[in-house]
């Protein structure tokens, strides 16, 4: 099986359960904070929702700088759980055309990762890819923690969890 369609088809598997996370949000706690050094929910949420963009970003582009001499792009603020869900689908939709529109020895070639002009990571394009599904899981993860903490719902994932007992 090719690269892409391995990341196609976990593209797939991921999308519906992020957007079961994404749905739990309530509304109004984007600045809510289990602890002082934890990440804000809602930019934990906006992480998960966009996310998916990354895939895009390494296949479109040959780098990233995390701390550009221009300081750091703005993006319109996420504000309610629409948005959240939009912005999902559009990460979505943007990952799947740049893979669909890509091929596997283009995934073998090196993208970097900068911090402020220097070079932090060089690796394979597939290797982002994979840490970016690996990332997402992670945070998704968190954002079950957090959905726990406001007394929301949390969704099945993986499996059932104490709210909902469905297979995903």
């Amino acid at each position: 099986m090719k690269l892409t369609e391995l990341f196609l088809a976990e593209l797939d598997r991921e999308t519906p359960r992020s957007r079961r996370a994404l749905d739990q949000m309530p509304e109004g706690k984007a600045d809510w904070k289990p602890h002082d050094r934890s990440m804000a929910f809602g930019y934990l949420c906006e992480l998960v929702a966009i996310m998916p963009s990354w895939v895009e970003m390494s296949i479109t582009k040959d780098e990233l700088d995390i701390a550009p001499a221009s300081g750091p792009t703005r993006r319109d603020p996420l504000t309610t759980k629409a948005d959240y869900l939009a912005a999902l689908d559009k990460a979505v939709a943007s990952a799947r055309t740049a893979l669909q529109g890509t091929d596997d020895e283009f995934l073998k070639t090196t993208w970097k990762l900068l911090a402020g002009g220097r070079t932090v990571m060089e690796t394979p394009r597939h290797v982002v890819i994979r840490e970016t599904f690996n990332h997402l899981a992670h945070h998704r993860g968190q954002m079950t923690v957090y959905l726990r903490l406001l007394g929301a719902k949390v969704p099945s994932i993986y499996g059932p969890s104490a709210d909902d007992k469905s297979f995903g």
